[in-house]
């Protein structure tokens, strides 16, 4: 499987409702260093063909290979689920069906979050921002700082009921999940106008003419103001390939959830040598065991404390600012809960609290909890 083939990879979407599976393959197929890592490039369809296929999932804290054979399922001798617009290019129809394998089935595939199968990919550790009412004030400098430690993002509006993936005026899909894939402040200088305007870049991993409508869209009026120099640096493109701009306050204001999957070394490769900052990631696992240690949320302060317990120090890694603050983001996975929908499990309601610790080497105690809020907390999530 050649990578060179997947560079301006779009797909078609089909009848097992995993819009979010099709964006992260979008994503993914933008990063050579990390689609081989999934997909090792000593593959293909010519040379010792075996009518094998392996793949490489980020599983619970390991990297697990996956084999399938090359039958895809088809229906009147098209194939089904994500396949390519090119009608010889089956990587990500394979892809699929090795993930499918993983988590159990086709089946089990059917409803998730684009940053789900991000950290399935990469090994990294996403977060999700809720554009309309819980928007951080700070979350352009959150994107720019993400683009520059190579993370990747991909953005969604909620689906209408009624609908299927509606088309809306502005030319944005709902109930769809696109990639986000450049960030960029330009700088506009004209009689009347200047300053700097922050840009979004998002394709639809659709690759076809839908596209946004709005202001920066494909050859509007807007590109004008820019300087032929900055018009290179930012390489704008007009072809119907999914592929569009938007300034950031039309990408808060339409979209309304944005997920960031945060890479860490092992995933990074050589990339992050060229590209600035990364991230430093450690895995731990637990288990929450009756009368062990499974102390129930805050409101049960006596045995909260027997609840697993992990100590973090947070250290502050950029020089030049001056907030003496460090960034820690904490994931909970649950294990298996795909494969055993089945059997008719659903996710768990789990949590996590961060307290600050005032004695190091101590682990924290009822007395404790009693008497100090939490730094943050999950709320209640029943995610992944």
């Amino acid at each position: 499987m050649n990578f060179s083939s997947c560079k301006t990879y779009s797909c078609i979407f089909c009848i097992a409702g995993d819009c979010w599976l099709l964006a992260a393959i979008a994503c993914l197929s933008m990063h050579k260093n990390l689609f081989e890592q999934i997909v090792p490039e000593d593959q293909s369809f010519t040379s010792e063909y075996c009518g094998l296929f392996r793949f490489h999932f980020w599983h619970y804290g390991e990297w697990k290979e996956v084999v399938v054979d090359d039958r895809l399922p088809t229906v009147r001798g098209s194939l089904i689920y994500i396949h390519s617009t090119e009608k010889n290019e089956f990587w990500s129809a394979l892809m699929e069906k090795a993930y499918a394998k993983l988590c159990g089935s086709y089946e089990a595939l059917k409803g998730g979050t684009t940053s789900e199968a991000l950290e399935d990919f990469t090994g990294g550790i996403a977060e999700m921002f809720e554009l309309r009412d819980k928007c951080p004030p700070d979350l352009l400098k959150i994107m720019l700082k993400s683009q520059e430690r190579c993370s990747l993002m991909a953005c969604s509006i909620q689906a209408d009921p009624n609908r299927v993936e509606a088309e809306l005026p502005n030319g944005l899909i709902m109930g769809h999940a696109y990639s986000v894939t450049s960030v960029k402040v330009v700088n506009v200088s004209i009689p009347g106008r200047s300053g700097d305007i922050p840009l979004v870049r998002v394709r639809n991993p659709w690759g076809n003419e839908a596209e946004w409508k709005g202001a920066w869209s494909d050859k509007s009026r807007e590109w004008s103001l820019l300087s032929d120099a900055t018009r290179r640096e930012v390489g704008i493109t007009f072809d119907d390939d999914g592929e569009f701009w938007m300034s950031y306050e039309d990408f808060v204001r339409n979209f309304e959830k944005l997920e960031i999957c945060h890479l860490g070394p092992q995933s990074l490769g050589g990339e992050n040598e060229t590209r600035g900052r990364h991230w430093e990631m450690c895995v731990e696992q637990g288990s929450w065991k009756p009368r062990v240690s499974a102390g129930g949320c805050r409101n049960f302060l006596e045995t909260f404390w027997i609840n697993p317990q992990y100590r973090v120090t947070v250290v502050d890694p950029d020089e030049n600012d001056d907030d003496n603050l460090g960034t820690m983001i904490v994931g909970l996975m649950q294990k298996n809960r795909r494969c055993l929908r089945k059997q008719g499990e659903d996710l768990l309601t789990i949590g996590y609290a961060v307290y600050e610790l005032a004695v190091k080497g101590l682990s924290l105690q009822t007395s404790h909890q009693s008497f100090n809020e939490t730094l943050v907390d999950s709320s209640t999530i029943m995610i992944s």
